[in-house]
């Protein structure tokens, strides 16, 4: 009798959707401290031998990519020469360990001077670099600058490369926040491009779970992550040229801060790191996905 209840309650658990999707990930644990000179992160990307992280900070800070090895420590402090910090808001690499820069930080949504710049970081003996190419872009669909607030979402503070291209998130600033987003794709080479729009979806909840900040992509790129001050949301089903039909699995961190910056270390294990505040903050976590 045993045996029948049990195999009737495997049954009735194989059969059922929601138990086989659940996600099943581990807590998000703290795997170092930031250096104290690293107060407000903004983005994280991998070396391509996976032995170092590139970090950036924003606006108000240095022109400046930081180089961590994986257990915290700052082994490069790297001066981009030729460029300007207006508002470095993430970074990203591509399968070659390309770096880019997204300097397109835009809280008012009235900057006209978006950009994404290619620098040539190869190592972390380097004290200086240069930007070897410049993407400027501008949004499709925004004429006014800036909109009304009802429809401020020319915000982005989340991009990654893939095949050739950039695909930006945006970060929705309106007055009246119902979690939109907006995916624009722009290609990965020199010049003044408008921005296409591919996409427009929507999160759940309020400011701190559903306002995009930061985005990495997996290295068989069918599977993009953004992050949110309490949630990462888990992209699939993506098209490069259509992002309508991705679908979107939220995973709750169960841990609230400003958490700005977010990579993969390998396919399996994303790092997310926070701003330092007065009491929190200014770690650099691991969360493993299975």
């Amino acid at each position: 009798m045993l045996r029948v209840v049990i195999l009737s309650a495997f049954l009735l658990w194989s059969c059922n959707p929601k138990a086989q999707d659940s996600p099943k990930t581990d807590e998000l644990k703290v795997e170092f401290s930031l250096p104290k000179k690293l107060k407000e992160v903004s983005g994280m990307a991998m070396s391509k031998d996976k032995n170092t992280i590139w970090a950036i900070e924003d606006q108000g800070n240095k022109n400046v990519v930081y180089g961590l090895d994986l257990q915290g420590s700052l082994i490069a402090d790297v001066l981009v020469e030729n460029a300007d910090n207006h508002d470095w808001e993430d970074i990203t690499s591509d399968p070659q360990g390309h770096l880019y820069i997204g300097d397109f930080g835009n809280n008012e949504n009235d900057r006209q001077d978006l950009s994404i710049l290619k620098i040539d970081l190869q190592n972390t003996a380097q004290k200086s670099t240069q930007v070897i190419q410049t993407t400027k872009f501008h949004y499709e669909g925004q004429t006014e600058f800036p909109p009304k607030k009802s429809n401020w979402l020319y915000d982005c503070e989340a991009f990654v490369e893939m095949d050739g291209s950039f695909y930006l998130f945006t970060k929705n600033r309106s007055k009246g926040f119902d979690g939109t987003f907006l995916v624009f794709r722009v290609p990965n080479r020199e010049g003044d491009f408008e921005a296409q729009l591919i996409g427009r979806l929507k999160l759940h909840g309020n400011y701190s779970d559903a306002a995009i900040t930061s985005a990495t992509i997996n290295s068989t790129k069918d599977k993009i992550v953004l992050l949110n001050h309490k949630n990462i949301n888990i992209l699939t089903g993506f098209a490069p040229n259509d992002f309508s039909k991705t679908e979107i699995r939220t995973v709750s961190l169960n841990h609230n801060s400003q958490k700005e910056a977010i990579t993969f270390l390998n396919d399996t294990a994303l790092l997310i790191a926070d701003e330092k505040d007065k009491k929190t903050g200014g770690n650099v976590y691991r969360f493993n996905l299975k």
